[in-house]
């Protein structure tokens, strides 16, 4: 179904047909400013782009990020967190609304997923809505809640205010 081979200078490409298009997966493939916004809002994720900057910096930060194109339009992204050896955190799977379930999805966390098979964590943090339930369980993921004899617990926490916008504050007169 994909051939895998690349392209540039360390870019991973994966090739798959899907939804009758030619669809191509790359690794480490950092999109443009414009073009996060665009997919992130398209998913209605505009928490994200209200502060492109942030989201920017995020995605530049992440340990591997894999992107479906068809041809030069994004289609979605997937990108991952890790220590390489303990834990990996799978971040911001996106796909344009028109081609869920179509696939793409699954391959990009497969291919986001890949160097890490030795790792034993693999987490994400959720909306609670069904479909996202069904899509990664698909995957293999349970909830925490659900996980062995009940030993687990997940905490999270949000700020209201990066530590970037701290710091940035913290500067001024």
């Amino acid at each position: 179904m994909a051939a895998l081979r690349r392209a540039g200078k360390s870019c991973a490409v994966r090739v798959s047909r899907m939804a009758g298009h030619e669809i191509v997966f790359s690794v480490d493939d950092r999109p443009t400013r414009a073009e996060l916004i665009e997919l992130y809002d398209a998913v209605g994720w505009t928490s994200y782009t209200t502060r492109p900057e942030a989201l920017e910096d995020a995605v530049a930060g992440s340990t591997r990020v894999v992107t479906a194109r068809y041809g030069d339009e994004l289609l979605g992204l997937a990108r991952v967190l890790s220590d390489g050896a303990s834990i990996a955190y799978l971040q911001d799977v996106l796909v344009r609304p028109e081609l869920q379930r179509e696939g793409v999805g699954r391959q990009l966390v497969q291919t986001a997923l890949e160097p890490y098979g030795h790792v034993r964590q693999k987490v994400l943090l959720t909306d609670d809505e069904p479909r996202q339930q069904a899509f990664y369980e698909s995957l293999g993921y349970v909830e925490v809640r659900d996980y062995g004899e009940g030993h687990l617990r997940a905490f999270v926490r949000f700020d209201e205010t990066s530590a970037r916008e701290r710091r940035v504050g913290a500067q001024t007169p």
